[in-house]
């Protein structure tokens, strides 16, 4: 059985100097960040997009693309929304630091002083009104109430902890009715997943997941984890593994998943030897029949894992080299529509270096064009660019807060 562990957070100050500073260095003509003040806005704000940089922070108007507030971060860091709309987690070294957007209100945005502690940051996963943390470098789990932030008055919430067994780069989820799924491995790999009840007893294992990576919650609370070849299926109590078409190695790393949708579109990779990141066919698994089928991706439409999201009326929408943003319907197999959207790209050389990235907020795609220091905004129902910005920055990784 394992060990659940209560536990309020204590807050945890940043030291100049050690994991973030607080910057005073906006773009925005009538805000100063960080040491001094700004200006509120007049009403509430909208959506806030967060972009990290080489060393730093910025945070856009969803509406504009203006800046409105600049920060100095790490070297590198991971943007991931919290899922209450408003707040974003950035790793850092010492763990996940809180970044309030202050979307949807007249607060000014803040890199705040509290920080999720955590050895080795990793996943970040919402669902079913609760938000997870995965530290790597212990495989703890921390669990909390997503909305629990906007109502902690300056410290962190409540949080329980679900110790790991053996520390691995893994995911964890909770279901609604309290079901826990982790990945299982050790330094030597990662080999499966485990579900256990509420009460903490094991319900179900597998160990026929090699290099387990990323996760995905479909409808009715189907979840899918990517192996090196296939995919493992939880439902209803159950794990189900679906075998790739190419073996032994058909990977998929990420699942890209809408709620209200039993298909999962995910990465998929087949040649192990392969150089780059760029990826030229995605894996359809559905939840319902349990099956997994890949499909080619016509020539010239390659992605990396920033460029799969689900959007409107639950398809796909992959920001390709060809610089188009193309529709994908997972039910069809197949790309029913293209928006040109930036230049032709190429992939990256590590997979941290700064290349496009697409993140969908209702209709709207949100694409970041760092060759170009740009960020675009794209209806997706019409595939309109309907604001663009140039950055004083190179974007990299990026997350919205829907305000």
């Amino acid at each position: 059985m394992r060990t659940r562990t209560l536990r309020r957070a204590g807050l945890i100050a940043v030291a100049a100097g050690a994991v973030a500073t607080l910057a005073a260095c906006s773009s925005a003509p009538s805000a100063s960040v960080g040491s001094g003040t700004q200006t509120p806005p007049a009403t509430a704000a909208g959506s806030r997009i967060a972009v990290s940089y080489d060393g730093g922070i910025v945070v856009l108007d969803g509406e504009s693309l203006e800046p409105v507030a600049d920060f100095t971060a790490e070297e590198f860091t991971r943007l991931n929304p919290s899922g209450d709309g408003r707040h974003v987690f950035v790793t850092m070294s010492q763990g996940f630091q809180v970044l309030d957007t202050a979307a949807g209100s007249t607060d000014d945005p803040e890199l705040t002083d509290l920080i999720f502690e955590a050895d080795a940051p990793g996943h970040v996963v919402r669902h079913g009104g609760k938000t997870i943390l995965y530290a790597d470098g212990t495989s703890d789990t921390t669990i909390f109430d997503t909305d629990a932030l906007l109502s902690s008055s300056g410290e962190l919430p409540e949080t329980e902890t679900i110790p790991g067994v053996e520390a691995h780069h893994g995911v964890s989820v909770v279901l609604e009715d309290g079901t826990f799924l982790t990945t299982v491995g050790d330094a030597d790999g990662r080999t499966g997943i485990s579900a256990s009840d509420e009460s903490g007893a094991v319900i179900a294992t597998s160990d026929a997941c090699p290099g387990v990576h990323g996760e995905g919650t479909a409808a009715d609370e189907a979840v899918v984890f990517g192996c090196e070849n296939g995919a493992l299926l939880y439902r209803d109590g159950e794990i189900r593994k679906l075998d790739a078409p190419d073996q032994p190695y058909g990977r998929i790393g990420n699942a890209y998943v809408s709620e209200t949708s039993p298909l999962v579109v995910g990465d998929y990779k087949n040649d192990p030897d392969a150089e780059g990141y760029l990826l030229g066919a995605v894996a359809v698994i559905d939840t319902e029949a349990g099956t997994l089928e890949v499909v080619d991706l016509p020539d010239g439409v390659e992605y990396t894992f920033r460029d799969i999201a689900r959007g409107p009326e639950d398809l796909a929408y992959i920001l390709a080299t060809d610089g188009s943003v193309h529709v994908f319907d997972p039910a069809a197999g197949e790309i029913v529509d293209a928006f040109p959207v930036i230049e032709a790209w190429e992939g990256p050389a590590e997979w941290q270096d700064p290349h496009p990235a697409i993140i969908v907020e209702g209709d709207i795609a949100y694409v970041t064009e760092p060759a170009s220091d740009e960020i675009h905004a794209v209806d997706l129902t019409t595939g309109e660019i309907v604001a663009t910005a140039t950055l004083d920055i190179t974007p990299n990784e990026i997350a919205v807060a829907a305000g």
